[in-house]
C-alpha cells in the first residue's frame, strides 16, 4: 500500500484506472499532497474530516483508502484493517480493496486470511498482477512453494515490466531448490532494474550454490563498478573472497538486509526449524534460578522480538536494541519490551556501563568476525555477576587464525577457541559453550555454538529502584 496506489470508485470515467483519480472534493487532493510530503498528522486530519462529512457513502472510498494507507505506513495495522473492511463493506466488488486487505492481514501475522483476501481479489480481477504477486509471497511464507511459484509466474507474465515480480519468483524457485530457473528469474529482475540490490544478491547467492563462482564474482564486480559505495555489494564481494574479510559486517549492510527481511522474517524462520531463541532461553534458565522478574535484561540484536517472550519473565526491565528500524517495529507489536532502541550493538553497550544483569543474543554475533570488541563492550555493560548468553555459527576447530571465517551468505562462523580467547581477554569468565543445531538451511543443519559467560563478581541481583 502506498499513497499512489491504484484507486477504484463508483465513478470510473475520466483518467486511466491505473492512476490515482482525483475528483469532486479538493480536500482529498490536499490530503494526498500532504500525505506525499510526509505530513501524516495533517493528511490524516483531512481524510477524517472528509469521512465525517460523508460517512460510509460511496464517495468516501478514496478517503478511506488513503487513510488506510497512512495507517499501514505508520504500522497502525489494526486501524488500517478496520478501514479496509469498511471499503469492502461498501464495495465488495473492488479487487484493490481485497488486495490491500491481504497486505494488512499479512502485516498482522495472519497469512491464511491474507491468502483468502488475495484469492478474492484475483477472483474479481484475474489479471490483477499485484494480487498474484502478493499471493505468491504469502504462500512462500506458508511453505507452499509449488503454489507460490505458480502465483509469482502469473504476476510476472501479467506485468512483465515490474522487476519485483521476477525477483519474488526467483525467491520461490530458490527456496524450492530450482536453482537454474531461480538464476534466470533474478537475471530478469536485474535486467529490468539494474539497481535492484535484492535481485543482485539473490543472483549472486544462487550462482554460488550452482558452483558458478566466476559468474558470481563477475556480477559482483559489475555491481561495485556501478555502485562502488553499496554496502551489500562490498560485503558480499568480501564474502566471496574478492577482498579481505572485514572484522564485522558493515552497519549499512546489516540494516539493509534486515529492513528488507522484516515483513516475512518470522514466517521464513518458522520453516527452517529455527531454534536460537529457544537455545538462549534454555542456557539462561540454568543460571537465573530465583531471579524471576527482578533483572535488567538486554535483548541484543532483538530483531522482531522472538526472544522477548522467554526473556520477559526474568525482567524487571527488558530492553531491545537492533540496527533495523523495521525489525524494531515488529518487536514493538509483541508488547513485551519496556524499551526498544535503534542502534549498533557495541556503540549501544558503550553508552550503558554496568546497566544490565543479563545480555541475551540470538544469531546476532554471527555478523561479527572478531568477537573481541563486542565481548569487551558486553563486559563493561554488565553488572557484577551478570551473564551474557549467545549463539554463534560454528566453523569447527580447524579454522585457521584468527579463528573466524566470512561465508558467502554474509555471516561469520567461529571456532570455540576464538570465542574462549575473546571472553578471557574481555575479563569475563568462560562458562559452558556447547554445540547445537541452530536451524536448517538448504535442507542442511546449521551447526552452532551456545555459550553463557559471566562478569566478575557475585550472582545477578535485582537493581535497587
Amino acid at each position: 500500500m502506498a499513497p499512489t496506489a491504484r484507486v477504484s470508485t463508483a465513478d470510473t470515467s475520466g483518467p486511466d484506472r491505473g492512476e490515482v483519480v482525483f475528483r469532486r472534493d479538493e480536500a482529498l487532493f490536499l490530503g494526498i499532497k500532504l500525505h506525499e510530503k510526509g505530513c501524516f498528522d495533517e493528511a490524516a486530519s483531512v481524510y477524517r474530516r472528509i469521512l465525517a462529512c460523508a460517512p460510509d457513502s460511496p464517495d468516501s472510498i478514496d478517503a478511506l483508502h488513503f487513510l488506510a494507507v497512512l495507517c499501514h505506513q505508520r504500522d497502525a495495522n489494526d486501524e488500517a484493517l478496520a478501514l479496509v473492511d469498511r471499503i469492502v463493506s461498501l464495495r465488495p466488488d473492488l479487487p484493490d480493496a481485497h488486495n490491500n486487505r491481504g497486505n494488512v492481514l499479512k502485516e498482522l501475522g495472519r497469512p491464511e486470511e491474507a491468502e483468502a483476501a488475495y484469492r478474492r481479489a484475483i477472483a474479481l480481477q484475474p489479471e490483477h498482477a499485484a494480487a498474484h504477486n502478493n499471493l505468491g509471497v504469502v504462500l512462500q511464507g506458508l511453505g507452499r512453494l509449488e503454489e507460490a511459484i505458480e502465483a509469482c509466474r502469473s504476476a510476472a507474465a501479467l506485468a512483465p515490466a515490474n522487476p519485483d515480480f521476477p525477483y519474488n519468483l526467483g525467491n520461490a524457485l530458490r527456496r524450492h531448490s530450482r536453482l537454474p530457473e531461480a538464476a534466470e528469474a533474478y537475471r530478469k529482475a536485474v535486467a529490468l532494474l539494474p539497481g535492484h540490490a535484492q535481485a543482485r544478491q539473490g543472483l549472486a547467492r544462487t550462482l554460488l550454490q550452482l558452483g558458478r563462482h566466476a559468474e558470481a564474482a563477475e556480477m559482483l564486480e559489475q555491481w561495485l563498478e556501478a555502485e562502488p559505495g553499496d554496502p551489500v555489494a562490498q560485503h558480499l564481494f568480501a564474502a566471496y573472497g574478492g577482498r579481505a574479510a572485514p572484522a564485522r559486517a558493515p552497519d549499512a549492510y546489516v540494516r539493509q538486509v534486515f529492513d528488507e527481511m522484516a515483513e516475512s522474517f518470522d514466517a521464513h524462520l518458522s520453516g527452517l526449524g529455527y531454534r536460537a531463541p529457544e537455545l538462549v532461553a534454555e542456557a539462561l534458565a540454568g543460571v537465573l534460578r530465583g531471579a524471576s522478574g527482578l533483572l535488567r535484561v538486554l535483548d541484543a540484536g532483538c530483531g522482531t522480538g522472538l526472544c522477548g517472550p522467554s526473556l520477559r519473565p526474568h525482567a524487571e526491565c527488558l530492553t531491545g536494541v537492533d540496527l533495523s528500524a523495521r525489525m524494531l517495529t515488529k518487536a514493538a507489536r509483541r508488547g513485551v519490551y519496556d524499551e526498544l532502541v535503534e542502534g549498533e550493538l557495541t556503540a549501544f553497550l558503550g553508552q550503558r556501563p554496568a546497566a544490565f544483569d543479563v545480555i541475551a543474543s540470538a544469531d546476532t554475533l554471527c555478523y561479527f568476525g572478531d568477537l573481541g570488541p563486542v565481548f569487551r563492550c558486553a563486559a563493561a555493560a554488565l553488572r557484577p555477576g551478570g551473564v551474557f548468553a549467545f549463539t554463534l555459527e560454528y566453523g569447527g576447530e580447524e579454522l585457521p587464525a584468527p579463528g573466524y571465517r566470512l561465508h558467502p551468505h554474509g555471516r561469520f562462523s567461529h571456532s570455540r577457541r576464538h570465542v574462549e580467547q575473546a571472553v578471557v581477554a574481555a575479563g569475563l569468565t568462560v562458562g559452558p559453550i556447547s554445540t547445537a543445531v541452530l536451524r536448517t538451511e538448504g535442507g542442511q543443519p546449521v551447526a552452532g555454538l551456545v555459550g553463557v559467560v559471566k562478569a566478575q563478581g557475585g550472582a545477578p541481583a535485582p537493581r535497587n529502584p
